[in-house]
This record gives C-alpha cells, structure tokens and sequence, in this order.
C-alpha cells in the first residue's frame, strides 16, 4: 500500500513538473505583451508594460532586441517609438533607484559584414521555420529581404532564442488586423522553432483574456474607445460566458442628471450570448461599435454584427444577441417606450445547435 502511495505520490509530481514547464514564464508573457503594445503604437499602455516586463525578469537588451525585431513587421515608426519609451523607463527606473538588468552585452553579428553568408544562414532558417523551404518568385526583392535581413541579419543576434523571436512576433501579429494568413504562418513557426503548440495556444489566450489582441477586437474591446465596463453579474444567470455593462452618461451634462435616454455599453467576450428574450413595451435598439456579433429574431436567420450597424428590435420580439465564438463584441443599447408596461421577459438560453 505503502508503495502503491509513494509510486503514485512520483507521477503527480513528475505530471505538474511537465505541465509547469510547458506553460510560458512570466517574462515571456510580459515581453509579448510590450511587443503587442508596440504592434498597437499604444505608446500609453507599453510604459507600465515594459515595467512589469522587466520586474518579470526580462533584460533592457531583450525588449531593445525585440522592437528592433519588430520593425520589419510593424514598420520602423512603430519600432522606433517603443525603443523611444523603453529609454524613458530606463532613465526614469535609474533616477528612482530602481534596478536596471541590462542583460548580456550587444555583439555584432559576423554575418553583418558577409552577405553571402547572412543569405544562406537566413534561408536555412526560413526553411525550418517554414517547415518546407519558400521561394516568393513572384516578388524577388521581398523574397531576398526575407531571408538575408529578416532570417539572416535579424535573426543572427543572440540577445533572443528563436523560440522567443517566434513568441514576440506572434504577439506582435495577433496586435494587429488584417495579417490572418501572417499569424497563422507564425504560430506554426513558433512550434518549429522550439515552442510547444500549447504554449503557442497559452500565449494567444493570455493576450486575448488580458485586453491586448486585436485578432479577436480584444484590444479594442477592452481599451478602445467605448469604456468595457463591470462584470454584469446582475444578468449573469440570463447569459452564456461573461459580459461587462457600462453606463455612457451625456458629457455635457451634470452628473446626475436626468436624460431622455440612457445608453448602455455592453461587452461580450468571445462566445458569449445572452438567452432568448422579449422586451414588453418597447424598442430595443443595438449600435455596434466594436468586434464581430449577431443577432437572431426566433423563426429567423442570424445576422452577422459589425461595427457601424445599427438593430432596431421591435417590441414584443422574441431575439438574442451576443458576440461571436471568435471575437470580442461591443453593442451599445437603448430603450424607446412604445406604451404600456416596459418589462423584459428572460427566457431559454441558446444552445450550441442554435448558436451560428
């Protein structure tokens, strides 16, 4: 028995040591989260970030190395920017006494003065991480770029492992809209570069559930420009995933006071839905200003949401709205009185087989 215990107590350990070491650090997280701040040019929010980063154990040169890096992904603008606000950190931790970790010194790399080699070592590295050697013939200049400077020259320094490289421009991609097809060439590239596929997963959800994608609107949902609000725990039990409400009182009026009509922001995060429902009395109507949503009326097909529409739910509908399972989505929503008692009628949830 005694052996049976101490077996079984051995494998439990030996499990949550692999599971600790398939999970991402914390500075691996928080250096992707100033390299997503940096695909963003959110100069605002990466000042705090880079602070986390480096109190999470990340060097001054590794986040230097990063937006370097990065450049040749969001342009030199948006690079140059960041490495602006990573030397105010720098010098504002230095007059304040807080440690700086500069990390391992710079070094040039040798295959910056030969570049015949910096083309063969560039292509043998977009051929590992491609999984399958590349030729874009179709653009000869882009394809020299990618594997002289990009893979070659670029990637030749030793401040970040590929591994980390291939996290930070997943990061950087998952920041940023309309790169699909770049994001999921990447993410692959991430595995054949050292990384588990569930740490490639671990780190997309992490930016997604912390407000820093842009793939999902989860950046744009949780500081754009519409507030995201409080948890809605009031309606929770009406709702399938989590919601957020936001009251949006008139700016030039008073606090206080009264309005012929209140706006309410709410936020759903991907998948979230609420039940099917009536409004007695009044119009609902629903601006979407953020993200991707629908909206079903019962016997009717769903229509797909996007911000700049507008739905006008007449009163005495039976309906759901809520985002979609891949994207954050923000509707703002308002009440117009058509007579008679206003009451809202909280019905069955939808289900997966109803849900697009």
């Amino acid at each position: 028995m005694l052996k049976q215990i101490i077996i079984s107590t051995l494998m439990l350990l030996t499990t949550m040591t692999t599971i600790a070491q398939s999970s991402l650090t914390e500075r691996q997280l928080r250096l992707c989260a100033c390299a997503s701040l940096e695909a963003q040019g959110d100069m605002g929010r990466l000042d705090p970030a880079i602070h986390k980063a480096l109190d999470a154990g990340a060097t001054t040169n590794e986040i230097k190395e990063a937006f370097s890096q990065l450049y040749a992904y969001t342009g030199f603008p948006r690079s140059l920017n960041a490495l602006g606000v990573l030397k105010k950190v720098i010098d504002d931790r230095h007059s304040q006494g807080i440690p700086v970790n500069e990390g391992k010194p710079w070094t040039r790399p040798e295959i910056w003065d030969d570049a015949e080699k910096a083309l063969k070592q560039g292509t043998a590295v977009q051929t590992k991480l491609s999984g399958q050697p590349f030729d874009y013939t179709f653009c000869p200049q882009d394809d020299y770029y990618l594997k002289s400077h990009l893979f070659g020259d670029i990637f030749a320094g030793d401040q970040l492992s590929a591994a980390d490289r291939e996290l930070v421009t997943v990061a950087a991609l998952s920041s940023l809209k309309g790169v699909a097809p770049q994001l999921a060439a990447h993410k692959a590239g991430a595995v054949n570069m050292g990384n588990t596929k569930e740490q490639v997963e671990e780190l997309c959800q992490w930016l997604s559930q912390n407000g820093y994608s842009q793939v999902d609107n989860a950046s744009e949902a949780n500081n754009g420009a519409w507030p995201k609000g409080d948890p809605n725990d009031a309606y929770a039990k009406y709702f399938i995933g989590n919601s957020h409400i936001a009251a949006i009182p008139p700016t030039n009026l008073p606090k206080g006071a009264e309005t012929v009509a209140n706006y309410v922001n709410v936020t759903f995060e991907p998948g979230c839905r609420n039940n099917w429902h009536i409004h007695h009395g009044a119009h609902q109507v629903l601006i979407c200003v953020s993200g991707k949503g629908w909206y079903q009326e019962w016997g009717k097909e769903p229509i797909a949401l996007l911000p700049g529409m507008i739905i006008d739910i007449p009163a005495e509908t039976k309906h759901w709205h809520g985002a979609q399972k891949d994207s954050w989505f923000q509707h703002i929503t308002n009440h117009v009185a058509t007579g008679g008692e206003v009451s809202n009628e909280w019905l069955e949830p939808v289900n997966d087989q109803q849900y697009p």
